[in-house]
């Protein structure tokens, strides 16, 4: 039981944190940027771990930032540059990164604790097993179990987006609501395009080792996606793209429990599975008006 609540905790942090990133790219029409970065990562993770040999959180968040960032800023220059369209450029350059990172992979499979599978579906059934340990003097069996490695490491990175995010809200909601606003007030927008790629790279990196690409990128584009069809405002996006990110995780892993699958698959198909019974109630709704207006 125990093991399931940490499972279901960390989960549900991840859930909540690429919910938060996912509104704002929604809102800036960059859902596939942020496909983009989550596959990306990889190649900071891997590298940051070959030249430090170190799997630290900032490390890992180090590498990982890098990638995103130059992630963001190649495809922009193709984009501009070489005059490809938008999405084209996004898929090439990612898709590159992606391959190179899981090259790197199998070449240093023994070195590192990542496969190909963990990549695509994560570990998040064994996140109880690799554990923090505090005290103890240097001696593991004499300190104290403060819980799973990834939970304390995507709790961190939950708490950096939330105050971010409660900081910078109104500069947020103005580059994404009214960009050309932003620019006439002389708010600097590649700052703050660079920025949330900031944030998305530490959260996609902190939930990928315990969930993988697949969850990650669901979570990044789904929830938020229901939540732009029904919220009426920002902070209304951002609670109701949490909620569905929630019931998401609480569907998904009952879901894989009964049907002993995949517990990352089975969330991303219960997170697709609620945007379709949102658009169908909101399809009925907006029928059953039509019909209320032409009677009367």
């Amino acid at each position: 039981m125990i093991n399931d609540i940490w499972i279901l905790a960390t989960a549900s942090l991840v859930a909540a944190a690429c919910a938060l990133v996912g509104v704002f790219l929604i809102l800036r029409r960059q859902a596939l940027m942020g496909d983009a970065i989550s596959h990306s990562v990889l190649l900071g993770i891997v590298l940051a771990y070959l030249i430090t040999d170190s799997r630290a959180l900032p490390v890992m968040l180090g590498g990982a930032v890098l990638i995103g960032l130059l992630t963001a800023w190649l495809s922009d220059s193709l984009h501009r540059i070489g005059k490809l369209q938008n999405d084209a450029s996004i898929g090439i350059v990612f898709t590159l990164f992606f391959a190179i990172g899981v090259i790197l992979v199998s070449l240093y499979t023994g070195q590192i604790d990542l496969d190909q599978e963990c990549i695509l579906y994560g570990e998040i059934a064994f996140i109880p097993f690799d554990t923090l340990t505090i005290g103890g003097g240097g001696n593991i069996a004499d300190g104290f179990e403060i819980g799973p490695r990834a939970f304390w490491s995507i709790a961190i990175v939950f708490m950096i987006v939330l105050i971010s995010i409660l900081i910078t809200f109104h500069r947020l909601q103005t580059v994404a609501f009214h960009p050309n606003l932003a620019l006439s007030l002389g708010i600097n927008t590649v700052f703050w395009h660079y920025f949330l790629m900031t944030l998305v790279s530490m959260t996609t990196v902190a939930s990928f080792d315990a969930v993988g690409a697949i969850l990650v990128v669901a979570l990044l584009v789904i929830p938020a996606s229901s939540a732009y069809l029904v919220a009426k405002s920002l902070k209304g996006m951002l609670w109701s793209a949490i909620a569905y990110s929630q019931t998401s995780v609480a569907i998904g892993y009952t879901l894989a429990y009964q049907l002993d699958s995949a517990i990352s698959a089975s969330i991303s198909v219960s997170a697709g599975l609620l945007l379709l019974l949102t658009i169908l109630i909101l399809e009925i709704q907006k029928k059953r008006t039509h019909n209320l207006q032409k009677a009367s």
